[in-house]
């Protein structure tokens, strides 16, 4: 091989390091795993999480990919002058609700997914919403 083609594909190999690296991390969207209805914390450790943070702050592994920073959950009720708002939570989480925050809707209208969970049984749907929005409110900083 003459130094030439030797330094045209080290360069070939370098650009394309590059272009890889250069490239934004996406988000691969898997099938959302069961969970138990009841559970709001296991909810939100399989829904939430990798978005919104172990903990609610918006730092999850996946936050960094997103097109909008994701809500720092633990702080809705601050923002709402010391009362967590519930009802706009709830609506947010079944889709009930479109927040500007969201971008292009990249939170999943998870009342969708409840139901196809649940062969469209919306009692199971209504049951998982209050059960993840109340593990939310549990979040609040105080």
């Amino acid at each position: 091989m003459s130094f030439r083609c030797a330094l045209l594909l080290s360069a070939t190999m370098v650009l394309s390091a590059l272009a890889a690296l250069a490239q934004k991390k996406e988000i691969k969207q898997v099938p959302a795993p069961y969970t138990p209805p009841t559970s709001g914390k296991e909810m939100y450790v399989a829904y939430c999480a990798s978005c919104h943070g172990k903990e609610g702050k918006g730092d999850g592994p996946a936050a960094s990919a997103l097109k909008a920073p994701a809500t720092d959950l633990t702080t809705l009720a601050k923002q709402n002058n010391g009362k967590f708002p519930i009802l706009h939570v709830s609506a947010v989480i079944s889709g009930e609700h479109m927040t500007t925050v969201h971008g292009s809707r990249e939170m999943p209208v998870w009342g969708n997914v409840f139901l196809a969970m649940h062969g469209h049984d919306s009692r199971w749907v209504q049951m998982r919403v209050s059960n993840l929005t109340h593990y939310i409110e549990s979040l609040q900083v105080k």
